[in-house]
């Protein structure tokens, strides 16, 4: 018995919640049973009571506002010990087109991927400016490199997840999920595809981006952190390699000068800055080896937290 889970976090949704909930399937072709799951992150308003009223069968509540990627994860946390063998995250703002669900969950039921994310017809989408087409379009580009995947929208909140890739995803920003999911699951080996969806009218402006600049920023901040974890040892070669590859050419060039005049060479700064240079490189190297050792406890602790899971689930079954 195949179940899914359609999870939606919220945060003072009551006027779009509605329109949203109404649109989900209660059936899916190849799922025998759906439900849908609410995560209150904090709601000052009716976002409850409107759950409550669509026939919402889960609602998983925090005190206070603590942001979407945390609410994204609760969300995963609760699918996971109700049964779920499919979850699928949608926005509350019914941005996404909820009859796409299908198309989004088949190729985790036919075997051909742990997680589908949703690609938007971005250059179609009228309420996106320019800038921010560009931006999205740049933005994936550096997640396909980073993550050494394929997924031309990056930053897409409408994706569905396996039970074995929902067990093995840890989300630390606390900005969003979306980059540092993807990235993590490429960096894991997970199967990850995407496939084309629509999307629906302009109902709100979006939450997460409240101005250009600091979404680049947070952006890039995400995307450095993530790749700085699973892949250390490559970060720090190519950070210590600048520094490096600056103090060898000042320190060639201050040779070459010696060999020239000799004694007569009065050039000590530009040796010094050489020296510096190399040095600081060499540095940034052995932090890179450090944390690539470190890196292995990382794993080692993902595994040990993949089997209390699984165990917990198993736990929870038989009780």
């Amino acid at each position: 018995m195949t179940k899914l889970i359609i999870q939606i976090p919220c945060y003072n949704e009551e006027a779009t919640l509605g329109i949203a909930l109404s649109a989900l399937p209660r059936q899916v072709a190849g799922v025998d049973q759906v439900e849908w799951l609410i995560i209150n992150d904090g709601s000052t308003d009716r976002t409850i009571q409107v759950a409550k009223a669509y026939g919402v069968d889960h609602i998983v509540s925090f005190d206070h506002n603590r942001g979407l990627a945390k609410a994204f994860m609760a969300g995963l946390e609760a699918s996971l010990q109700l049964g779920a063998d499919i979850i699928v995250n949608t926005d509350a703002d019914n941005q996404y087109c909820a009859e796409d669900i299908p198309s989004l969950v088949d190729p985790i039921l036919t075997g051909q991927a742990e997680i589908v994310v949703g690609a938007r017809p971005i250059q179609n989408i009228k309420h996106f400016s320019p800038t921010k087409k560009i931006l999205q379009k740049f933005g994936s580009w550096i997640v396909r490199i980073v993550s050494n995947t394929s997924i031309p929208d990056a930053p897409s909140g409408f994706r569905a997840i396996s039970r074995n890739a929902a067990l093995q995803i840890n989300v630390f920003n606390e900005y969003t999920y979306t980059l540092e999911m993807i990235i993590q699951a490429g960096q894991k080996g997970m199967a990850i595809t995407s496939v084309p969806i629509r999307t629906n009218g302009y109902l709100r402006p979006s939450r997460l981006l409240k101005s250009i600049p600091s979404y680049i920023q947070r952006s890039i901040l995400t995307i450095f952190r993530i790749f700085m974890t699973y892949r250390p040892l490559q970060f720090f070669m190519i950070l210590g390699s600048i520094p490096f590859s600056l103090g060898l050419i000042l320190g060639i060039r201050w040779l070459l000068l010696f060999l020239q005049f000799g004694r007569e060479l009065q050039r000590i700064p530009s040796l010094i800055l050489a020296a510096i240079l190399l040095l600081i490189g060499f540095q940034l190297w052995m932090l890179g080896l450090v944390a690539d050792l470190m890196a292995v406890n990382r794993k080692l602790l993902e595994d040990i937290q993949l089997r209390l899971r699984r165990s917990e689930l198993r736990s929870g079954k038989d009780s």
